[in-house]
């Protein structure tokens, strides 16, 4: 099997890499591990920058997104039992946000690829990429029971932290910087309305807590706890108390509770490889790095790296050279860092932790007072959130 661009991994990156190919003229193979069912199931991020939602739009796989997705102009911080609303579009000249889960992206995404695309290949798992210094990178795979090799003039790699490609570049010729953190988030889906029209980010002494959503009808909540809980060692109501706890404010606000339909724990972490090429192997989304999810960043920063490949790919076509596929490492990683940046920001300024002293209780508090009193430091924090520019 020959293409020019193979790809390695069906979530978002992978997926829209392979729309924006499509869309230039440019063959594609997309390699999955899993089967679709679980693609398009799997629950993860579920916020999109402005400009994801821009590129989305302009790929053609925007028409359910306008229609299902919910727009959000703003945030909500809560500590010290007060209430203070971050207005982005004030804030940023009118840029927001929208709440659309990477299941429904992925599925439109499929949707489109197998109905417009090219190939598309389910439980078809990377084994290795071969010769990704030479002029013809190989994607060896394994599909119905036999293994077969994929020759490719690119290879992507969107496989996650656990894949293959990111293991194809000489340790020697690689950097990783990373940091984990002693929390994780205990995150809940519960069949009731959300409690807010717009999330909710709670610093309480007790640990963070997170208002969110999935639908007008579906809620999605996150409590601080301790790294390596057990989620089903949280009760159902031991759940719903605590949130309860950690939402409270001083002017009467409720929160609605409903069934919990799925419980789990997200360990939190920031990691960066650097360089994110090595030859013809390009990384992208988690192969390259790992932000914590407060600053919902990591699917917006994959968006970032298949726009930029994409860019690069189809100037070479055009024009011949390969000025921008040289910078695709470099033009990434400034997005990335401050992405990195931002998100290590609001995870320290949200979350307590447990050795938390006194003194960094009234820091925390004195930061969030700045964001409330300053039209600076709330400019700084909406323009981070709903989005740093595609380069």
């Amino acid at each position: 099997m020959r293409t020019t661009v193979g790809i390695i991994g069906a979530g978002p990156a992978g997926l829209l890499l392979a729309r924006l190919l499509h869309n230039a003229g440019i063959d594609s193979v997309v390699l999955e591990s899993r089967d679709r069912a679980y693609v398009e199931h799997r629950q993860r991020a579920g916020i999109l920058e402005q400009g994801t939602v821009d590129v989305l739009r302009a790929a053609g796989a925007g028409e359910r997104m306008d229609r299902e997705g919910l727009r959000h102009d703003g945030i909500e911080l809560r500590f010290d039992r007060r209430r203070h609303r971050v207005d982005f579009p004030a804030l940023t000249g009118g840029r927001s946000v929208m709440v659309y889960a990477q299941t429904e992206v992925c599925k439109d995404l499929i949707a489109l690829q197998l109905k417009e695309g090219g190939p598309l290949l389910f439980e078809a798992e990377a084994l290795a990429v071969e010769g990704a210094d030479g002029p013809a990178p190989r994607v060896r795979f394994r599909h119905e029971g036999r293994e077969e090799v994929l020759e490719c003039s690119y290879v992507v790699g969107c496989d996650g932290f656990w894949g293959v490609a990111r293991k194809a570049i000489p340790a020697e010729l690689t950097r990783v910087f990373e940091r984990t953190y002693p929390f994780g988030w205990l995150g809940i889906l519960a069949d009731v309305p959300p409690s807010h029209d717009e999330l909710v980010y709670a610093r309480h002494d007790r640990g963070f807590a997170l208002l969110s959503m999935r639908s007008p009808v579906v809620s999605r909540l996150y409590l601080q706890v301790p790294e390596g809980t057990d989620a089903e060692a949280w009760g159902d109501v031991e759940i719903w108390d605590e949130l309860e706890r950690r939402f409270e404010t001083g002017d009467g606000w409720r929160l609605e509770r409903g069934p919990i339909t799925q419980k789990s724990v997200t360990p939190m972490r920031s990691h960066v490889h650097e360089p994110m090429r090595y030859g013809r192997l390009f990384l992208a989304g988690d192969a390259a790095h790992i932000v914590p999810p407060t600053g919902a960043k990591g699917l917006n920063l994959a968006v970032g790296d298949v726009v930029t490949f994409a860019r690069a790919l189809a100037y070479e076509q055009e024009t011949g050279s390969a000025e921008l596929l040289d910078a695709y490492s470099e033009t990434c990683l400034r997005r990335v860092w401050q992405a990195e940046r931002f998100s290590y920001e609001m995870t320290t300024l949200l979350h307590r932790p447990a050795d938390a002293t006194p003194f960094e209780d009234r820091i925390q508090l004195a930061r969030l007072a700045r964001i409330a009193g300053s039209r600076a430091a709330e400019q700084d924090l909406a323009e981070g959130y709903t989005g740093f520019p595609l380069e």
